[in-house]
């Protein structure tokens, strides 16, 4: 395979893949609108478009069209840096998640995946880790001291739940043997949920960890604290306007969405069904690949709209609450599993 049809390849899988990305984010915005309506007893938006389809596309028009404010007492380099850092963080982790089966390629380039690395989850935590940068710098930059508070509680409390997530994760790799994530996905595949690491790999503990430190990694309720509305006016983005808060709020549901990718791809079999071999895999290679889109979507629908779902339900944790509970509660539950986890995995290669 020549290099310039090998760089033709890959332009075309990051356009698609960004593409698809970016309208995944408009349209959980719009599924969060309708889920949280419905919850209150609302319609949601309904207006624009059959069954208000083409509100995202509205709200965006709208952001882009708006005057673009900066106020007169910011640091202007970083504060015009740090909406970049943010979506920049956001869309580059999404490039090492696989999304269906590897064993689809053409002419020797793997189509569901935009970089085949072997401490893939290594990097995506590297990268997601990065964009605590954006909202420091912008709430520092914002000469606003609602944008600072807010800047100084999201630092620490990723910091903390930084922790935890991480320390979840380390029972899936010793399990696994591997930091790829679709080796991750191919240790899940023998039989079906049974295999998967929340029922067959015995994490179920570590994907509760993960999953609530992933809630506050990305600000999301009941761990909005960086940008309380009734303490903070908005937080860190207070003194954003037009495309530039847009970028936060982009930078957030894409967070939302490669929160949702990985935890489909550790702890419920990737792209791979949940009836295992009980069906005989279909042979037309279109159909297969298809079909692992297919589960691998509905795997991240389900924890987007379990997003949303505990946002219409719980309310938001006092700080003190929040702090505690990740050091006192989540930290050591991580630690534990991890040990749990060894002393498993070295009786069943003692016994075997």
């Amino acid at each position: 395979m020549s290099i310039w049809l090998f760089l033709l390849f890959s332009i075309l899988k990051v356009a698609v893949v960004t593409a698809i990305f970016l309208g995944g984010v408009a349209y959980t915005v719009l599924l969060e609108r309708k889920v949280v309506g419905r919850i209150q007893n609302r319609w949601g938006p309904s207006r624009v478009g059959p069954f208000g389809l083409w509100q995202p596309m509205v709200d965006g028009l709208k952001l882009f069209l708006k005057e673009d404010f900066i106020p007169a007492g910011v640091y202007r380099p970083l504060y015009l840096t740090a909406p970049l850092i943010a979506l920049g963080c956001s869309l580059l982790s999404i490039a090492v998640v696989p999304f269906g089966s590897q064993d689809i390629t053409v002419h020797g380039v793997k189509v569901f995946e935009l970089a085949d690395l072997n401490i893939g989850l290594l990097v995506l935590l590297g990268v997601t880790s990065m964009s605590i940068y954006g909202i420091a710098l912008a709430g520092w930059s914002s000469n606003n001291k609602y944008s600072l508070l807010g800047s100084l509680r999201s630092s620490a409390q990723m910091i903390s739940y930084e922790l935890a997530l991480g320390l979840s994760l380390v029972g899936v790799v010793l399990r696994t043997g591997s930091f790829s994530l679709a080796d991750i996905v191919k240790a899940q595949s023998a039989h079906g949920a049974l295999s998967w690491n929340i029922l067959g790999g015995g994490q179920i503990i570590a994907f509760l960890i993960y999953i609530t430190a992933a809630y506050a990694e990305t600000n999301r309720a009941p761990f909005d604290l960086p940008e309380a509305e009734t303490e903070l006016v908005a937080g860190y983005h207070t003194e954003y306007s037009s495309m530039k808060f847009a970028m936060f709020f982009m930078a957030e549901y894409g967070n939302m969405i490669t929160v949702s990718c990985v935890a489909t791809l550790l702890f419920f079999g990737g792209w791979n069904s949940p009836f295992g071999h009980l069906f005989p895999e279909p042979q037309n290679i279109v159909i297969q690949a298809l079909l692992a889109l297919f589960w691998f979507i509905i795997k991240v629908f389900f924890f987007l709209f379990l997003y949303i779902w505990v946002r219409g339900t719980l309310p938001r944790f006092r700080y003190d609450q929040l702090m505690g509970f990740g050091w006192r509660y989540l930290l050591p539950i991580a630690m534990l599993n991890i040990v749990g986890t060894s002393l498993v995995l070295s009786a069943l290669m003692a016994n075997s």
